[in-house]
């Protein structure tokens, strides 16, 4: 028989919140399944919207549930409303569990990145200025002196034409030549 067919329930003092947990503290299984059923929804969505995490939501809700189980026989009808009780253990719970340290699975830990090279692009990187540097050595004189005040000594075109005393167009005229060199012999056409 389908649930929608089913004729409802009457209700009666024996399947009253407080008649159920009578019986649960007898160990009726159906009687808790019965009382489970009736309040795990608004259990489930309290739990969910105080801790914003449906798996948490969920041990909060069986937590509550097992607690149930356990203190039934303890339970005072006409006290207070069953589903009131049950309300502020699954609020309680919720908020030790939001107090509790986070330990995140250590798959879950997002790795940190580390901007730096790694160690073939570190020893990539040594090796092509160790080519550089090579190469600039094997420049002509004049030609590793204008590399030289232009990129390591940071002079800008006149100052350093004025250091090697020759005109600014000669100084440029120097450095292009030596950025040809260099590209052809880092690219091993310029091998002599």
């Amino acid at each position: 028989m389908d649930l929608a067919e089913r004729p409802p329930r009457e209700f009666t003092a024996e399947n009253s919140d407080d008649g159920l947990l009578s019986r649960i503290a007898e160990g009726d299984r159906r009687a808790f399944a019965q009382l489970m059923d009736r309040h795990i929804d608004r259990a489930h969505g309290l739990a969910k919207r105080v801790l914003g995490n449906k798996s948490d939501a969920e041990d909060v809700v069986q937590d509550a549930f097992l607690k149930v189980w356990q203190k039934a026989g303890q339970w005072q009808p006409g006290r207070a409303q069953f589903s009131t009780w049950l309300y502020r253990v699954v609020v309680n719970r919720c908020l030790d569990l939001k107090r509790k340290p986070v330990n995140t699975a250590l798959d879950n830990v997002a790795e940190q990145s580390d901007d730096r090279p790694d160690a073939y692009e570190d020893i990539a990187a040594r090796q092509r200025q160790a080519e550089i540097a090579a190469a600039v050595a094997n420049l002509p004189e004049r030609q590793r002196t204008a590399v030289a005040l232009s990129y390591t000594a940071g002079l800008s075109n006149a100052q350093a034409a004025e250091t090697m005393e020759i005109s600014v167009k000669a100084f440029e005229s120097l450095l292009v030549r030596a950025k040809r060199e260099l590209r052809g012999r880092l690219a091993g056409d310029g091998e002599e």
